[in-house]
């Protein structure tokens, strides 16, 4: 009777496993048949726009793609990126450039996040290749948390992504002129809306949606900065800025939220881009990415 019942439950469990799986790979089909179906809108079919370059190595969504896409038509100078808010170091907008021989600074309030990253990245933080910073971020600290780890003035990319001050910290840099910016907008908030929350020195978001500014209020902002907004990406998440002499004839007219704004689309969120993330594939091809 018990090995019966053993042989009941272990059948059980494995149809539990597939019932899993299968829900999994559901939702995979499911996501990547909306993004499919989104592209194919009108309004992406102009040469110009940014939307259909959109793909996924290590970021949260298309990121990655989109930054390559920019890269590609503006060229790079230094190959440095400045990043804060990082995650666990596996998925950022800057860890696919890591494969590409960039260099840069990573910035995280989490203890356990940069401990992780020092441990598994060792070897490329040891060759300069990387700088991990553990520190909570804040207007009076950014500055300088950046110039003692950057030595360039000017770097090809900055990223922004802290859940709540991105605008106040962002406007507190001076230490660095960024070719191209990366923030985190409020897509709550459509166009023509300002909206910017105030700034707390240690707000922590909650899940909800006080935090960040909307795409108008950045718009709008960081063109008098000498940035031009040059597109979203499909989820709604992440605005990408250019200095405005490198724009020339290169990307979708007008630079504007009305243009360029994506609507809250977080459910596309989580798609794969192959296999589980892991530390050890960076951490293992540094002699076979040397030239």
């Amino acid at each position: 009777m018990l090995e019966k019942l053993k042989k009941l439950m272990h059948h059980f469990t494995l149809s539990l496993d597939d019932i899993s799986v299968e829900t999994s790979r559901a939702r995979q089909l499911s996501i990547r048949t909306e993004i499919d179906r989104l592209r194919s809108n009108e309004r992406y079919k102009e040469p110009k726009s940014l939307i259909p370059f959109g793909g996924k190595i290590y970021s949260q969504n298309d990121e990655d793609g989109i930054i390559r896409e920019i890269f590609n038509r503006i060229g790079t100078t230094n190959k440095v990126f400045v990043e804060f808010g990082i995650g666990n170091g596996l998925e950022n907008n800057t860890l696919a450039l890591l494969f590409e021989d960039w260099q840069g600074l990573w910035i995280d309030a989490s203890s356990d996040s940069i401990t992780s990253i020092r441990n598994h990245f060792s070897e490329i933080i040891g060759s300069g290749k990387l700088a991990v910073v553990e520190s909570f971020i804040t207007k009076a600290n950014i500055d300088n948390l950046i110039a003692t780890n950057v030595k360039h003035r000017e770097i090809d990319l900055l990223s922004v992504d802290i859940d709540g001050n991105d605008y106040h910290v962002l406007q507190a840099i001076s230490c660095i002129t960024p070719r191209v910016i990366v923030i985190e907008y409020n897509a709550k908030f459509a166009p023509p809306v300002l909206f910017c929350m105030d700034y707390t020195e240690t707000h922590m978001w909650t899940g909800d949606d006080c935090f960040g500014a909307s795409l108008k209020f950045l718009e709008t902002n960081l063109n008098k900065m000498g940035y031009c907004l040059v597109g979203c990406n499909l989820t709604g998440a992440n605005a990408f800025f250019i200095r405005r002499e490198l724009v020339t004839n290169k990307f979708l007219e007008p630079f504007t939220a009305e243009n360029h704004f994506e609507p809250a689309r977080y459910y596309l969120s989580g798609y794969a881009s192959g296999h589980t993330p892991t530390y050890e594939t960076l951490a293992r091809s540094l002699t076979m990415r040397v030239s």
